[in-house]
């Protein structure tokens, strides 16, 4: 309720400006105990489920984007997420796209952004990890740096799978942000064996070194054809990936052609993509047919947007635009809605 108050405030500063803020306040609330009474107590009976290995408390999840640098899991943790997900980091610190590079459609519940993994290096993430006191399920979320050349972009993502192995539950490889150039090149279906490839053989490698296996996951994008998804699909299954994200933020600008904002570049997110992100998801489901456990993650606006997902074929769920425009009662409220659902099926 708090957060609806303010919310008004917010949005009349700059969306960085207005995301550090509210950031800053949940971590000094969380500081401060205030964040104890906000998660109701009934989610604790939400039944655990095991995907990828792993036992998550709830299914319910934050996506990587929101803090990328993993300056406020505990904050984060205190709302009542089943597991959170941070990055997207890069081995080298970068700034990413210049300003402005987000833009808010509130009569659309959408957001614009171009941020180009802004982010202040994978150093700087694993210090921020070691130094939290959570100890849930803990997503780090890879990517490339923008200056390094596309046929390079495999020492970078092993960079990254090297140095967050031992300090994630899993790892995330995003290929398919649309703000660094070219990087969703890397989901054609030539360039992807290659790059599966050996990402699989390292994760064999660093599992036998450090005696933990740490599930590897593939983030894509909305904006394949049913013949890419498939292909896709037919690549995760042949190379054992642990999981696959789907999906990131998408190129169109579809239900948003009215607003002068569209012509902004960038991956829109929130309700323009809920049903798109949806159907990549049934389509995913049904060539996998449970033998790789899709996250879901685009547009979930509302608790029945949350739901759609899981019973599209989502093993999980992940938040990102709905909690900005909700706030963080949104993550209790679709707790529950699943929770109890899942509860009704198992009764």
């Amino acid at each position: 309720m708090l957060y609806q108050l303010f919310r008004p405030l917010l949005f009349k500063l700059d969306p960085e400006n207005a995301h550090w803020l509210a950031f800053h306040s949940l971590n000094q609330a969380h500081k401060l105990g205030l964040l104890k009474n906000l998660v109701n107590s009934s989610v604790i009976h939400c039944k655990s489920r095991t995907v990828m290995g792993l036992s998550f408390s709830n299914p319910v999840g934050l996506a990587a984007g929101l803090d990328k640098d993993g300056e406020y899991i505990d904050a984060l943790a205190s709302l009542g997420f089943g597991f959170i997900e941070i990055g997207t980091v890069t081995p080298r610190p970068q700034p990413g796209n210049p300003r402005p590079r987000i833009f808010r459609i509130p009569e659309a519940n959408a957001i614009i952004n171009r941020l180009g993994f802004n982010n202040l290096g994978i150093d700087h993430l694993l210090n921020n990890v070691k130094k939290s006191s959570y100890h849930g399920i803990l997503g780090i979320n890879l990517g490339k740096n923008f200056d390094t050349p596309l046929e390079n972009a495999i020492d970078d993502y092993l960079i990254g799978l090297q140095k967050a192995y031992c300090h994630a539950s899993y790892v995330t490889i995003n290929i398919s942000s649309p703000n660094t150039k070219n990087l969703r090149q890397l989901q054609g279906s030539h360039v992807l064996d290659q790059l599966l490839g050996r990402l699989k053989l390292e994760q064999t490698q660093l599992s036998q070194t450090h005696s933990k296996f740490v599930p590897m996951v593939i983030k894509i994008a909305p904006d394949l054809n049913d013949e890419e998804i498939k292909l896709i699909a037919d690549l995760l299954l042949k190379h054992q990936i642990d999981g696959v994200i789907a999906t990131n933020t998408t190129i169109s600008r579809e239900g948003i052609e009215q607003f002068t904002v569209a012509e902004e570049l960038g991956g829109l997110s929130g309700a323009p993509l809920t049903q798109r992100a949806t159907q990549v998801i049934r389509q995913l489901h049904a060539i996998l047919q449970n033998a790789i456990p899709i996250i879901g993650v685009g547009g979930i606006m509302s608790s029945k947007d949350a739901q759609d997902k899981l019973d599209s074929g989502a093993d999980l769920i992940q938040l990102y635009t709905g909690l900005i425009y909700q706030g963080p009662d949104f993550v209790n409220d679709v707790i529950q809605t699943v929770c109890n659902n899942d509860m009704m099926h198992t009764n």
